[in-house]
């Protein structure tokens, strides 16, 4: 097995080049990925519009190799937590979460996340590897196959959010290849702005982004000034804010001035006073965004504390005055750990690649 194919790999383009490889035509390419993602296939003699040699072909030198899930969770507002395992011992995280108008599946791209954010479980859990294509898409997969989608047809998971485990702009290659999955009508057939993708703010790879592919960009602020963010999201002392807004601001002219989304966790007495708020506006002014602003979910070991309702509220009507769209992010499966910030997996933190990626990023 360890030396198939796994073609949960490929997007539509490296597919068709996987398949003149070996000998035959890249439209096969198309034939595989509907039998994949329309029908939820995964035995190559299930896909009957294959020759019966090329059926052997892949039998012996390909494989569909999806990552396991290993447990469920349910919470009482509907939220599904899965814990799905991945080669190498670890796990990783994903949530879906059922509204009235939508499904939302919130995936990871790592497993662990080497930014050390303060804020969040999954910071504080180590880092040891970037997930494959197949990881990211399988867990996709995987939650689609546990909600009847492939047995009923009827689309369930309608918006993707990469805010699982993990900083998906350091995992871009493989990160890519899932975007074009999911994207492509072969694929999974999601429209563009129903993909989101949520950095903490890797410039580089904004503006690869930007350049990439059409979906949509959320930054984890959750600071206006670098003092703060230094502390709190590291990477600010490699990428400043004034950088990242300026990125922000290349990224949102390319797209004709559609919105980014700012993410923005209320810490009490962190960052939630109305100094903090009108600072906000500053930084955003002549920037098309709109602001989710998140009550802090607790972890175990964390001194941070969730900011109070009625101080959230303010903050919020700050910046609704200034004519910026802000909502207070609802939240979900906290009694399952699901909840923004919450999620941890198993990770078997790899210290010395840990501190390469810190050292390259400073």
């Amino acid at each position: 097995m360890t030396n198939k194919a796994n073609l949960l790999d490929y997007d539509r383009k490296s597919l068709g080049s996987y398949f003149i490889e070996i000998g035959d035509k890249s439209f096969r390419a198309q034939q595989v990925l509907k039998w994949i993602y329309h029908q939820g296939a995964i035995d190559f003699e299930a896909m009957t519009n294959l020759s019966k040699n090329l059926r052997a072909n892949l039998e012996q030198n390909a494989c569909i190799k999806l990552p396991e899930i290993t447990s469920e969770q349910k919470s009482e507002d509907g939220t599904r937590k899965w814990l799905i395992q991945v080669k190498g011992g670890g796990s990783v995280e994903t949530v879906f979460i059922p509204e009235k108008d939508r499904g939302t599946l919130c995936i990871s791209s790592q497993v662990g996340c080497p930014l050390e954010c303060k804020f969040c479980s999954t910071g504080q859990q180590g880092f040891n590897r970037n997930l494959s294509t197949s990881e990211i898409i399988g867990q996709v997969w995987a939650a689609n196959k546990a909600l009847g989608y492939f047995e009923n047809d009827k689309r369930i998971i309608t918006n993707i959010v990469f805010m699982g485990m993990g900083e998906p702009l350091l995992n871009y290659d493989n990160v890519l290849k899932a975007i074009n999955l999911l994207t492509d009508d072969l694929g999974f057939g999601l429209a563009r702005r129903r993909v989101t993708v949520s950095t903490s703010g890797i410039i580089p790879e904004i503006d690869r982004l930007k350049d990439d592919t059409n979906v949509s960009l959320a930054i984890s602020l959750h600071a206006s000034n670098d003092e703060l963010r230094n502390d709190i999201v590291p990477i600010n002392r490699s990428y400043p804010i004034s950088d990242l807004l300026a990125a922000c601001k290349r990224f949102t002219v390319a797209r004709d001035d559609e919105p980014i989304t700012i993410e923005y966790v209320m810490l009490k007495d962190v960052n939630d006073s109305l100094q903090d708020a009108h600072d906000l506006v500053g930084c955003l002014r002549g920037i098309p965004a709109k602001v989710n602003l998140i009550p802090f979910n607790t972890f175990p070991g964390t001194s941070y504390n969730c900011s109070e309702i009625k101080t959230i509220n303010s903050f919020r009507d700050v910046l609704v005055k200034s004519k910026i769209i802000t909502i207070t992010r609802k939240t979900r499966g906290d009694d399952i750990d699901a909840a923004c910030g919450q999620l941890v997996g198993k990770v078997t933190a790899k210290a010395a690649r840990h501190q390469k990626i810190l050292t390259e990023l400073n």
